[in-house]
């Protein structure tokens, strides 16, 4: 018979051993061979440092709970009944989305609450994670105010919650209406407002970009040329880079005016407005930002990379849970939350870094997509969907750090439009590279895959990976390093 003795270290004293046992290992494979043979002799001397951190990481094996391992508790068979519902405080979770990007929210949520979800169609992947929950249409609010007091007349629900950037303002009405903790509607709909958004950073003197309203192509041109070239059109209530295209000139206004009014028109979006914006020069971030009783805590910055311009395609993140630039950027992300009215939530404060400083692009009431959020947890042990989940029942999260690592994803797109061919990563390079996260397809073969203008997100990728490192420079190589091993290929029809 085996038995186990109780580890006197903590879940996180093990984590962070583990976190810095790699960030030795990177270093010391670094190295001359000379030099960190000599390194790892003293490491290893008995008595050493080694000895301790042997300890550490054999204390990783006696936890079952830490930010790295689900409770076994919530090994859930797949049903929708609230009949596995443990007795932990229950969270609503409107439309939890799909499974390639916002899995991980749902997972890291649910390892902590029972979750019971409104969603547009019977469960799938997500029932894992699930104990109860309605179909019903989200975006129609009186099918969401319906299912939503269905499951409240079911379970007591602590708190609602929704990454969904479209349904927001729908969340927060739905939480007023069940008496729950919430933004105001209106503040919400300030947030997906991005003509209302400039007014209010204006009126608090938040570094923002010059931005007006216009109607028609004539009001567009006269506002252009008010601003000066280069201008960004944009639909006023969309999101995801949807519509937005950059003007250089007045040659290429009107092409551009179709292209953004298009945009906002399509589904998903607040109103069909469309805003002519100063054009904001210098490399594009977002802060990652906690905010609870009106105080924000910024918690991670990400260094965005786009493609495709003059069009506004992400096509991947990092994050250093070490970058230096937070502390400069973590108060104007403050502010602008403030001059919003925020209280509480996660908020995705996207902006440029210009050669006039910082200036917001907008605020994103929720977790990032494109997987910001998990690499956040990877650079940080931060995990935001749980953290979003505490601050909707009004529970003080914890804020505290159990890895001081980087982390990033690549977004792969073909070079061309056309039918997806081939897609693949080198199997051999996949099975012993340790550092390689995630790799995840969307597109599969025989899709139509359409790249910008024509297509958007959720058309113009073929999937994605993801890479650890200990710093933001091995992260960048490794991410190089990954794309070298990948093949994504399409077959124009001519």
């Amino acid at each position: 018979m085996t038995t186990t003795s109780l580890s006197p270290f903590s879940a996180d004293q093990a984590l962070c051993a583990a976190s810095l046992v790699r960030g030795l290992t990177d270093r010391l494979t670094a190295l001359p061979v000379a030099e960190a043979s000599g390194l790892a002799g003293h490491l290893l001397a008995p008595g050493g440092l080694a000895t301790d951190m042997r300890r550490l990481l054999d204390a990783a094996t006696h936890h079952t709970t830490t930010r790295e391992t689900k409770d076994p508790r919530m090994t859930l068979s797949p049903a929708s009944s609230s009949s596995k519902a443990t007795g932990r405080p229950t969270v609503l979770i409107v439309a939890p989305g799909d499974e390639v990007y916002r899995g991980y929210c749902l997972e890291q949520v649910a390892a902590a609450y029972d979750v019971v979800a409104i969603t547009p169609h019977t469960l799938t992947w997500e029932s894992e994670h699930v104990v109860d929950h309605e179909v019903a249409d989200p975006y129609e609010f009186d099918q969401l105010l319906a299912a939503g007091e269905a499951i409240a007349a079911r379970h007591p629900i602590a708190g609602v919650l929704t990454w969904n950037e479209p349904l927001l303002v729908h969340t927060a009405r739905l939480a007023e209406h069940l008496g729950l903790r919430t933004n105001p509607a209106s503040v919400m709909e300030n947030c997906r407002d991005k003509h209302a958004t400039r007014r209010l950073l204006a009126a608090h003197r938040v570094p923002s970009a010059r931005s007006g309203r216009v109607a028609d192509l004539l009001q567009a041109t006269i506002l252009a040329e008010d601003i000066g070239y280069p201008i960004v059109l944009k639909p006023a209530g969309q999101a995801g880079s949807v519509g937005v295209i950059r003007v250089d000139n007045s040659e290429d206004l009107a092409g551009a005016w179709d292209f953004a009014a298009t945009g906002a028109g399509l589904a998903g979006g607040q109103n069909t407005d469309v805003l002519v914006e100063e054009y904001l020069d210098g490399p594009e971030i977002s802060v990652e930002c906690v905010t609870q009783h009106g105080h924000t805590h910024a918690v991670a910055v990400t260094r965005k990379k786009l493609g495709f311009e003059p069009y506004f395609e992400e096509t991947g993140h990092t994050v250093d849970a070490a970058d230096a630039l937070l502390a400069e950027v973590a108060p104007i992300a403050a502010a602008a939350i403030r001059a919003l009215g925020i209280d509480s939530g996660i908020q995705h404060v996207e902006m440029r870094l210009t050669t006039s400083g910082p200036r917001i692009i907008e605020v994103n009431g929720r977790i990032g997509g494109d997987l910001i959020g998990h690499i956040v947890r990877l650079a940080t042990g931060l995990d935001l969907p749980r953290i979003a989940a505490d601050l909707a029942c009004g529970t003080t999260p914890d804020l505290e750090r159990t890895r001081l690592r980087a982390a990033g994803v690549t977004l792969l797109y073909p070079e061309t439009s056309g039918t997806l061919t081939r897609r693949a990563i080198d199997e051999e390079f996949a099975d012993r590279t340790p550092w390689l996260d995630l790799v995840q397809w969307i597109g599969h073969v025989g899709d139509q895959i359409v790249l910008p203008p024509e297509g958007d997100v959720d058309v113009a990728r073929a999937g994605l990976y993801v890479v650890t490192g200990y710093d933001a420079a091995k992260v960048e190589e490794r991410l190089d390093t990954a794309a070298h091993e990948t093949t994504v290929t399409t077959q124009t029809v001519r």
